[in-house]
């Protein structure tokens, strides 16, 4: 089986089981798409311009998205310091709550991925995967975004 069909599969039950776990923990007003968004903001602000850009969507779908995460309290927008018609968007206070949590549950879905074929897979994975990320990207690790 092709590697890139094995990864799509192992992302969709981790993410799967993600949300299964953050419903569980009472978080029932997230969607995986909201999951780029906030990472890239964890690390800057932005406009629902580099947001559509992040998503690979227009900027209309960008701002329904963005939108919907305002309204769960996840982001804030604030007025651009150099453009009139822009905003910066902002993690909140929630939405970075929501990070730690979701690390958290990634750190168990990791644990038990451990229980399966060792800590030892497990760690040389990360570092086969963060090797070969590296190499395509001059040394860097991509942005975390949708591929499909």
């Amino acid at each position: 089986m092709p590697l890139a069909r094995l990864m799509a599969m192992a992302f969709r039950s981790l993410i799967d089981d993600l949300h299964d776990r953050l419903r569980a923990r009472g978080i029932t007003d997230v969607r995986p798409a909201y999951g780029f968004v906030l990472l890239y903001l964890r690390d800057h602000d932005a406009t629902a311009r580099e947001i559509a850009e992040l998503m690979g969507t227009s900027k209309q779908a960008a701002s329904k998205l963005i939108g919907a995460m305002e309204g769960a309290k996840l982001v804030r927008r604030a007025p651009h310091p150099t453009d009139g018609r822009a905003h910066r968007l902002a993690l909140t206070r929630r939405g970075a709550r929501l990070l730690t949590t979701v690390e958290t549950i990634y750190r168990e879905l990791e644990d038990e991925w451990a229980e399966v074929i060792g800590a030892p897979a497990v760690a040389s994975m990360r570092a086969d995967l963060l090797a070969v990320l590296r190499a395509r990207n001059d040394g860097e690790l991509p942005p975390v975004r949708p591929g499909f």
